[in-house]
């Protein structure tokens, strides 16, 4: 039972995490203070992707799932056209 209820809080811990953090970059994005290609929005990304990857998974809300696996790899394709342009 302590278990499930230590799981429990990670996993919530990293939804609000990843909230803040694709919500805080965007917010920043389009108020022109985070560039869209800047390392800092893309990882921001890959990140709160990542975390909302883990807690959609626990809460079996798959098509949740989905769409931040596919948020997750653009972000990690604009990583890697970021360092071929470099």
């Amino acid at each position: 039972m302590a278990y499930f209820y230590e799981m429990n809080i990670v996993v919530e811990t990293l939804g609000w995490i990843a909230s803040v953090l694709i919500v805080g970059s965007y917010a920043l994005n389009i108020t022109g203070k985070l560039a869209a290609d800047s390392k800092v929005y893309v990882w921001a990304n890959i990140l709160g992707g990542l975390f909302f990857v883990i807690n959609t998974y626990y809460h079996q809300a798959y098509p949740s799932m989905v769409v931040n696996i596919i948020w997750v790899i653009i972000a990690i394709v604009m990583i890697f056209k970021k360092k071929k342009t470099i």
